[in-house]
């Protein structure tokens, strides 16, 4: 596995980026229509405590993510927990190092970690957000507005962590 954790600390800025495009200049105001929002509603509130705990719930689904976006970690999380694991000199480790000189290249692509990433925005994270909106009695609208929001940047997220982790 790579060592690069850092990245999943730059992973998780990446819903903050998006989202200031995203309710921003691109659906601001189709948001705030679909919130029954105006510019009034969305002044104070402790913006710093909002940032921060978003960035912290950012590098929560980096991490997630990287479960799912680097096909790898199930290889190793089925062997890390053996104790075998530890010693470096045993069958466990070899066959792990050797598996990964082989095989560990694979899928670990900007194009491939963006798919899955994708893929969970579409079949897991818009789910889940219908679900919720339809018994809030939410519009297609702002349900098409937030998957939209989380389908991107998932891509985004997990593209940047199949490449650079």
């Amino acid at each position: 596995m790579g060592s690069n954790y850092y990245i999943l600390f730059i992973a998780a800025l990446i819903p903050l980026f998006v989202g200031f495009f995203w309710y921003g200049p691109l659906f601001k105001n189709a948001w705030m229509k679909e919130m029954s929002f105006s510019e009034e509603n969305l002044k104070g509130g402790n913006m710093l405590l909002v940032f921060g705990l978003s960035y912290l719930l950012g590098l929560f689904v980096a991490s997630a993510l990287m479960m799912v976006v680097i096909h790898q970690m199930g290889v190793y999380s089925t062997l890390a927990h053996l104790p075998s694991f530890k010693d470096t000199t045993s069958e466990t480790y070899t066959a792990f190092t050797s598996f990964m000189e082989k095989y560990g290249h694979i899928g670990r692509t900007f194009k491939h970690g963006s798919l899955h990433g994708g893929l969970i925005g579409v079949f897991l994270v818009m789910p889940v957000l219908a679900i919720q909106a339809m018994f809030e009695r939410k519009s297609f609208k702002y349900i098409a507005i937030n998957a939209g929001y989380w389908i991107i940047t998932l891509s985004l997220m997990g593209g940047v962590i199949s490449q650079w982790l």
